[in-house]
């Protein structure tokens, strides 16, 4: 079977995972077409991490079915890690090197890498190619890290939070160079906890909690139409803050002006869509308060729950 003509970049089919008695991952399943950028989102401890690492390979799923590229990851052949990249959440230690002697270093291991000084340019890193790594800053070393994920020009790229600790303007730098390897083909899959970098970048995010993946479309489309609908804010004379959704903004405005007559528009009238980051937190708040409701008859009387046990 030739692996390279697989029409996913990545499948993955109930994936689960558990630390000792934490379930981590509760049958997650995801797909990942090529050339798409996928982002992955949700809040720390989500098990994000988790799932890239048993996608590289790293650690070991306990139940489920992942196929990276046509291969699963933890029996694939040593040809399979040239054709994917890491930028994993965390520096590795760096040594004594310098950037350029790390690119061309991780460069040589690949069939067909990209150029030293095209890689030290994409990153930022030019100017300080000649520095040690240890000496550079945090966010040059996170530079570096991601310099060392794209060298040998991947099939498939894996960046766990890889802008922690870039400036602005860096991460904007940052965005057009993965736009530039999207449009090259490259597929990516993402972890960001950086709202707008996911609404810029990806084609389609997912947000993990709760150890399942409990929406998923494109940025704009997440939470579907009623998740928004518009908001109509204001305060009334009492100093009460007001806040409706509606379908019709424009019509409740209008009443209410109606209503205060000559007195003009109520205090503080303001007119907004949710943004992206409110359908997260809805969609994460939605998830936690469901797995903190007790389950049918956990709160049953003790003596009770004895009694119905020794019928």
């Amino acid at each position: 079977m030739n692996t390279h003509d697989e029409p996913s970049a990545l499948r993955v089919r109930g994936l689960t995972k558990r630390y000792g008695a934490q379930l981590v991952l509760d049958g997650v399943d995801l797909d990942i077409a090529r050339g798409e950028t996928y982002a992955l989102l949700g809040p720390n401890g989500a098990g994000k991490s988790t799932t890239i690492e048993m996608l590289e390979g790293i650690r070991r799923p306990d139940g489920g079915e992942v196929r990276v590229l046509g291969e699963d990851p933890l029996h694939a052949p040593r040809s399979w890690r040239s054709r994917i990249g890491i930028v994993a959440q965390g520096t590795g230690d760096l040594g004594r090197y310098t950037p350029r002697e790390l690119v061309q270093h991780f460069g040589s291991l690949a069939p067909n890498p990209r150029g030293t000084d095209e890689v030290l340019d994409l990153v930022g890193l030019t100017a300080h190619a000649g520095k040690r790594a240890t000496k550079l800053s945090g966010g040059q070393q996170r530079r570096l890290d991601v310099a060392l994920g794209i060298v040998g020009r991947p099939e498939l790229l894996f960046l766990d939070e890889p802008t922690t600790g870039f400036d602005p303007e860096a991460r904007r730098q940052f965005w057009d160079m993965l736009g530039g390897l999207s449009n090259e083909g490259t597929s990516i899959l993402l972890t960001t906890h950086y709202l707008d970098e996911a609404a810029h970048l990806a084609d389609r995010v997912g947000v993990l909690t709760g150890g399942v993946i409990v929406a998923e479309a494109p940025p704009q489309l997440l939470g579907g139409a009623e998740a928004r609908v518009p908001i109509v804010r204001w305060r009334s004379d009492d100093g009460t803050w007001h806040e409706q959704r509606t379908d019709a903004p424009g019509a409740l405005v209008s009443a209410l002006v109606s209503e205060l007559g000559p007195q003009g528009e109520p205090n503080g009238l303001e007119v907004r869509r949710p943004s992206l980051e409110d359908i997260y937190l809805g969609l994460i708040g939605a998830q936690a308060q469901q797995a903190a409701e007790p389950a049918p008859g956990a709160n049953a009387d003790p003596a009770h729950k004895k009694a119905q046990a020794t019928r």
